[in-house]
């Protein structure tokens, strides 16, 4: 099993969509949300995704193929 961690960017087109849960639904992924701000013209959030390498990628394929930014993080993601 693999663990990453990502920060994810959504414009407002993509605000409303269920993107988060999709991930989670359609890829083997457990997802957990650390840090979140959205407002009306753009969102982001700070997630740590755990499962296989592979499947995590997938997820983040798919993810970045629908118009999300995913950018990689490192460190802890609550402290900073």
């Amino acid at each position: 099993m693999g663990k990453k961690r990502v920060k994810f960017t959504f414009l407002s087109e993509l605000l409303k969509e269920p993107v988060i849960y999709h991930l989670g639904q359609n890829f083997d992924v457990v997802t957990n949300i650390r840090r979140a701000d959205v407002r009306e013209d753009v969102g982001w959030v700070v997630l740590e995704l755990d499962g296989e390498d592979s499947e995590i990628q997938r997820g983040l394929d798919w993810v970045s193929a629908i118009g999300v930014r995913v950018d990689p993080l490192s460190g802890d993601v609550i402290e900073g």
